[in-house]
């Protein structure tokens, strides 16, 4: 199999924050990837943009620096081309200081992109300002990073401030995990395959488990996490993201609009969460390191780095089917995966010690992205009809070979889909308000109460209480494995 690389248009690509850390990690490592791979035309411009005072030699020198810690494994011999297509204006964000010298450097004539890799305050006057200088005219767009918004009014007000200068159609919200490979395989799966849609509704599906769990602490995060918590930095977005993607019915095309009215249907349809079903869980020191307290430097903090919930999408599809979502800090393991899990047979034909079976479809976004279906056979020997359980498994790095190492990751895909155009992955905004209207309920009734978290251990699965929330339902949560 050979991987299609489709180069796109000529484009001007300005990186505001270009000198920040999520320049440096990300994107300018993922656009020099897609110019190794031939997708980047040779008259392609990237700019980039902050209060630092830098030249462009100086600007190319921290550029090469991040290459080298971050892309040197994927790397060409052509990287001076690269760098020959990199320039830097020192901009002041909030002042007019170097917009002119911004404007004068944009070429009228093609795509022009501001991703804004700057926090959220910074949104608004970016947008203005683009427009005071003629820059939000033609076939210009903007990139906005997550968080959008603290709550439903916060996300109300940025949506208002980015259109009074953009259309909707300009303005790319991006959320890094519809990028991944695994994410968009989802779609293939259940809109691809006559043998997976009939059967992905309540009739066929016991129920759904979503699980991002990390190993990492909030360590360098501490004041950021202190103000969002796992419900904001995670379930609000990332999560409701792969909710809706396993909920939503088939679009009528697959074409931006019609995918994102479907997700949106289905954010509208999520039933309030009742307390009793929301499990919050801050992590323990561990010998030499800190706990979340320390983290966040605060001892009386009640921010949750874990949390656990049943959801229920009222609709024909799903009525009955449990949607159970945990993520946490400090866990057993790192593992991003959905699991759907079928019902059993109705009537098993062989007997009780045959024990009981379920077929689970398994899509793992990491850390070996891949999708097993476990499927029950019979145990092989004599003795009798003894069943066991064993994966059909389609691990990209064994089923693809060496080209699965050369899968782009997601920000590569996700800023070559700017450029050309291609809103499906990316948040609309009436979608990002939908999705704050089902989590600020969520979130008030354990501040109204001043509710603390439960407290876990490192390396364990999150709070007990995480684990009674499915058992009363009779069901069991996946084993985070290391």
């Amino acid at each position: 199999m050979v991987s299609r690389v489709i180069p796109v248009d000529p484009f001007d690509l300005v990186v505001i924050g270009g000198t920040g850390d999520l320049a440096r990690r990300k994107i300018l490592p993922a656009l020099y990837r897609r110019f190794c791979a031939g997708q980047m035309p040779e008259d392609a411009r990237i700019i980039g943009a902050s209060r630092a005072d830098m030249d462009d030699a100086e600007w190319r020198d921290f550029v090469g620096a991040a290459l080298d810690e971050f892309a040197a494994a994927k790397g060409c011999a052509d990287r001076g081309r690269f760098l020959a297509m990199l320039s830097y204006v020192s901009l002041d964000a909030l002042g007019d200081t170097g917009w002119d010298r911004l404007a004068s450097r944009l070429d009228r004539d093609c795509v022009r992109a501001f991703y804004f890799s700057v926090g959220p305050g910074l949104f608004g006057p970016l947008a203005e300002r683009l427009q005071r200088y003629g820059l939000a005219e033609g076939d210009a767009r903007i990139v906005v990073e997550k968080p959008f918004g603290h709550d439903l009014a916060s996300a109300r007000a940025l949506n208002a401030d980015l259109a009074r200068h953009f259309q909707e159609s300009q303005i790319y919200r991006i959320d890094h995990y519809l990028g991944k490979e695994t994410v968009q395989n989802l779609m293939a799966i259940r809109f691809g395959n006559m043998l997976f849609e009939p059967l992905w509704n309540s009739q066929y599906v016991d129920h759904i488990q979503i699980t991002v769990a990390e190993t990492v602490g909030v360590d360098g995060r501490g004041e950021y996490y202190e103000r969002a918590g796992a419900m904001r930095d995670m379930v609000q977005n990332h999560m409701m993201q792969l909710l809706c993607l396993i909920a939503m019915e088939p679009p009528a095309q697959f074409e931006p609009d019609a995918v994102r009215d479907e997700k949106l249907k289905v954010i509208r349809a999520l039933d309030p969460v009742d307390a009793r079903d929301v499990v919050r869980g801050q992590y323990l020191a561990d010998g030499a390191r800190p706990g979340f307290k320390e983290h966040v430097e605060n001892a009386e903090s009640t921010t949750e780095s874990f949390i656990a919930l049943k959801a229920r999408v009222s609709n024909w599809r799903w009525a009955g089917t449990p949607f159970y979502l945990r993520t946490g800090k400090r866990l057993r393991a790192r593992t991003t995966e959905i699991a759907v899990v079928f019902k059993d047979t109705p009537h098993s034909i062989f007997g009780p010690e045959a024990g009981q079976h379920r077929n689970i479809l398994t899509i793992r976004l990491q850390p070996n992205e891949g999708i097993d279906l476990g499927v029950t056979i019979k145990e092989p020997g004599p003795g009798g009809m003894r069943l066991i359980d064993v994966p059909l498994d389609m691990t990209f790095a064994q089923a693809l070979g060496p080209e699965a190492e050369d899968v782009p990751d997601a920000y590569e895909r996700l800023i070559m889909d700017v450029i050309r155009g291609n809103q499906t992955l990316f948040m609309r905004g009436d979608e990002v308000e939908a999705a704050w209207a089902w989590t600020d309920p969520i979130i008030a009734s354990w501040e109204e109460v001043g509710a603390r978290p439960l407290t876990y251990d490192t390396g364990s699965s999150g709070p007990e209480e995480a684990l009674a929330l499915m058992h009363r339902d009779g069901r069991r949560w996946r084993e985070i494995r290391v």
